[in-house]
């Protein structure tokens, strides 16, 4: 069961939101979602202008089957109000809210999003302070608008005074938690991004270890991993392969008056045919998006 339908997320990359050339250039680019900043990503100086760039780009399209993002500034700064009006009006395809720490954020954004008449655009909710973790499941469940998670791992680990470490280990609390709210609520969620640009192998170690978690993809910083990302998050040919088989075989049961079916010699219950059409559904969406 999703609350939203399944769209590819495997790459999401952030694109500075005064940077108008990056932005023109993110239209050629293999990535799956863009994330247009009005927050970290855009000097004080630069906002006011970068707003007006941001919400033009969204209104006027040409980012193909990409995913566009508007990260918003804070509720409680200066730019908070008038980046949450301006991205309603625009009405992209989600609007990204920083640290979030409470419901109540999520139901504000909501309501600003409906007397905007977005009813097409999403909230999609940063999770990367420690507070905001500890809440996570009464964020995810905070309003039917929430689709997705997003984890802000150089925040939390700034937060906790943890070690960027290849492992991970200190993130794994922080990351299970927020995997278990966003599963529990049918919701997408996306890993953090990897800082390091010249370390490719700790980058590719990193999606992998995501894909395991549970994740559905991963922020980026830079186009140089997009590649990477989508190869490591894209289901294999032979797990397609497999799933439809899996999908068949349990129907054919289902039909025959059987609970189970068995397939290679292993049990398929309706557990297994779940998690295949999940990932036969990814992989007509990819194959859609072109």
């Amino acid at each position: 069961m999703t609350r939203h339908p399944i769209r590819p997320r495997r790459s999401v990359l952030y694109m500075p939101g005064s940077n108008a050339r990056a932005q023109e250039k993110a239209k050629m680019l293999p990535v799956d979602g863009l994330i247009l900043d009005l927050e970290d990503a855009t000097a004080p100086d630069a906002k006011e202008a970068a707003r007006e760039l941001v919400c033009k780009n969204a209104r006027e399209g040409g980012y193909g089957s990409r995913e566009v993002i508007i990260r918003v500034n804070g509720a409680d700064t200066p730019w908070g109000a008038a980046d949450l009006a301006a991205a309603s009006a625009a009405r992209p395809h989600a609007v990204l809210l920083p640290k979030v720490e409470r419901p109540e954020t999520v139901a504000l954004a909501a309501r600003a999003l409906d007397e905007a008449g977005a009813h097409d655009t999403v909230l999609w909710c940063m999770m990367e302070t420690p507070l905001g973790v500890l809440r996570v499941e009464s964020i995810a469940s905070a309003s039917p608008r929430v689709a997705c998670l997003v984890m802000g791992t150089s925040d939390l680990s700034k937060d906790l005074h943890a070690l960027h470490t290849r492992e991970r280990l200190p993130m794994l609390t922080s990351l299970g938690l927020c995997l278990l709210a966003a599963r529990a609520h049918h919701l997408s969620i996306l890993d953090g991004v990897h800082l390091d640009l010249d370390d490719e192998a700790g980058f590719r170690a990193a999606c992998q270890q995501g894909l395991e978690l549970g994740f559905d993809g991963k922020t980026l910083i830079h186009p140089k991993q997009v590649a990477a990302c989508n190869e490591v998050f894209s289901p294999a040919p032979a797990a397609i392969e497999h799933a439809r088989r899996v999908m068949a075989a349990f129907q054919a049961a289902r039909e025959g008056g059987a609970g189970v079916a068995v397939l290679d010699g292993k049990l398929v219950e309706s557990l297994h045919a779940a998690e295949a059409e999940r990932l036969v559904a990814l992989a007509d969406a990819l194959a859609a998006a072109g």
